[in-house]
């Protein structure tokens, strides 16, 4: 019992030391790799904090803070790539400046160890040195050829793959709409990377780049400059979100132009019918004869008697008022006459009829009627005309 319970102690030490040596193994690698790329500093001058750059593994740019390392001095940089105690050091080819100061320098990349040093003005003392793993330090280029696939609601991005360590790099793709504030990313292995949920009637900003890998292939997070931005709605390519945003508010702007016209228009024939019915109520409308008598006035020049003598009876229906003329019955017979005659004397007939003869039966009446003096009014077509023996007058 006792042998087999000590076996077991044993068994499951054994994988817990496995285990331990495994990670142990890990971080010695990559603390190594640390250490291979700090800094080997002498002189005065051991905690200079410079900034490297492989640019895409072809050119080297070493910076450091000149101004405030070195305010009294402007110094000199050399490096080389080779190892070994031989080394051949090679002065800055292009120096980069501040205020004359020597901030930086530019070199091709020739290897993948690489040793730095920063002298005085002339080169005596070494202020500063450096051993470190070029490769450590790359920065891609942006990524070339880039292609967008649209399928409904899901884009697919793709690009050229580099020509060295692909397996250090992810593509990165970064989108937003016009309505969103911050970016939103999406990161897969180089160089293909999808998304979906792109909504169709939005316009979006869509822009790539490559990183590499930390801490396996970097020491620096370095990613590469962002591709062209493009700008996409619905599997279009447009200049601009601008130009869409900007087509939407003139179609706004318009919409709401001529809303407000076709409502203007609806309250003034509402306030146009109102006021004609007002009109109607408080000042009727007086007719024009004009229009009533065209013919009246465009044929006789407004010569009434004229046109009446020349116009149909029919057609002008006239109703007349009038008073009842008076008539005096006469009822003659010869002896009142003879009568009236004697005692009155002769006396003239107060109604004369042109070519009146004498009637022979003594009882023979005569009717004559006194011509009215009232005016006499016609109407005609609506309106009324007023007419006497000197003028005629319509309203």
């Amino acid at each position: 019992m006792v042998s087999c319970s000590l076996h077991a102690s044993v068994c499951c030490v054994i994988p817990t030391t496995m285990r331990l040596i495994f990670e142990a193994c890990s971080v010695i690698f990559t603390l190594g790799n640390l250490v291979a790329s700090q800094s080997q500093s002498t002189g005065s001058k051991d905690a200079i904090h410079t900034t490297i750059i492989n640019s895409n593994n072809e050119k080297m740019q070493i910076t450091w803070a000149a101004r405030k390392l070195f305010p009294h001095e402007n110094v000199s940089f050399s490096y080389t790539f080779d190892e070994g105690n031989h080394k051949i050091w090679k002065p800055c080819p292009t120096y980069l400046l501040d205020q004359d100061y020597n901030y930086g320098c530019l070199f091709d990349t020739e290897g993948p160890t690489l040793a730095i040093s920063i002298r005085n003005s002339n080169g005596s003392e070494e202020l500063y040195s450096k051993r470190l793993k070029s490769d450590f330090y790359i920065k891609p280029n942006p990524p070339e050829n880039v292609t967008f696939t649209w399928k409904e609601d899901t884009v697919t991005v793709t690009c050229n793959k580099p020509n060295r360590a692909v397996k250090c790099l992810t593509l990165e793709l970064q989108y937003k709409s016009k309505f969103d504030k911050d970016w939103q990313s999406r990161i897969a292995k180089c160089c293909s990377v999808g998304e979906q949920g792109f909504d169709p009637e939005k316009c979006y900003y869509l822009r790539v780049r490559l990183k590499r890998l930390v801490p396996y292939c970097n020491v620096v997070p370095y990613s590469s400059d962002w591709a062209a931005e493009t700008f996409w709605m619905n599997g279009t390519l447009l200049d601009s979100c601008a130009d869409d945003i900007k087509s939407q508010s003139n179609t706004v702007i318009v919409l709401s132009c001529l809303l407000a016209v076709l409502l203007l228009m609806l309250i003034l024939s509402i306030l146009l019918c109102k006021w004609q019915r007002l009109q109607k109520s408080v000042m009727p409308a007086i007719p024009d004869p004009k229009y009533k008598f065209a013919d009246l006035f465009s044929d006789h020049n407004g010569n009434f008697q004229e046109w009446i003598d020349k116009t149909d009876p029919a057609v002008v229906q006239t109703e007349l008022e009038y008073e009842e003329p008076e008539c005096i019955i006469e009822a003659e017979s010869q002896q009142e006459d003879d009568k009236n005659s004697d005692k009155q004397g002769p006396r003239e007939n107060p109604f004369p009829f042109s070519g009146e003869a004498e009637n022979d039966d003594p009882k023979a009446t005569q009717i004559a009627c006194v011509r009215p003096t009232s005016n006499t009014i016609a109407s005609f077509a609506g309106f009324q005309i007023l007419m006497n023996d000197d003028m005629y007058v319509m309203f």
